[in-house]
């Protein structure tokens, strides 16, 4: 699971091995348009579509909502990463792998996954291996394997991160990710928890 970042495979143009994407949405009216791969397909509530990618070239392609969905639709940005098929099949079973249950942390990312663990992060978060296990919120268990956060409105960096659970509303105001009301302290620790999270 991903965050607006779409990882496919590259098709062969001689075999051709088209992506089928299935796009749903749980809010309101928005478009998937990635414009170098295909036009875009509108997502409306409760009525599922679908569409095919085939992408004969690797690389990073840029795309956004392409309808007007509220106050932040100018970051709704996403990637897609497009892989030859042995990448892509290695990424892919990476982000199946769950965080290992006894993984050794050190002392303050440790208490960082007890504070994590036991605040409001995990009724929207899901980091698979532990008791989070929310659904609102994006699953974080390969959280740092992203280039970017707050729906791709900012670069995925320690300080970036900090920023973004200390103060949502700094990098993506009006965002439904609420300011976590923690301890600077605290803020170090659930920190260096998630910058464990590959």
């Amino acid at each position: 699971m991903t965050a607006n970042e779409l990882h496919v495979p590259v098709s062969d143009p001689k075999q051709p091995t088209p992506t089928f994407l299935t796009l749903l949405s749980a809010d309101t009216d928005h478009s998937f348009w990635v414009p170098r791969l295909a036009g875009k397909t509108d997502l409306i509530p409760n009525h599922p579509n679908s569409m095919w990618i085939d992408p004969h070239e690797t690389g990073i392609y840029l795309g956004q909502c392409a309808q007007y969905c509220g106050t932040q639709h100018a970051k709704m940005l996403l990637r897609v990463y497009v892989e030859p098929r042995a990448d892509f099949d290695r990424w892919a079973q990476a982000q199946r792998q769950p965080v290992p249950a006894n993984a050794p942390l050190d002392p303050s990312a440790a208490e960082g996954r007890r504070l994590f663990e036991t605040t409001a992060c995990i009724n929207c978060h899901v980091v698979s291996g532990t008791v989070a296990n929310g659904q609102f919120g994006p699953d974080l268990t390969h959280l740092m394997s992203r280039d970017t956060i707050a729906s791709g409105a900012a670069s995925n960096t320690p300080e970036n991160l900090r920023l973004w659970i200390e103060n949502p509303d700094a990098i993506k105001p009006g965002s439904l990710m609420p300011a976590m009301n923690l301890s600077r302290e605290e803020f170090d620790r659930v920190n260096a928890y998630l910058l464990t999270l590959h």
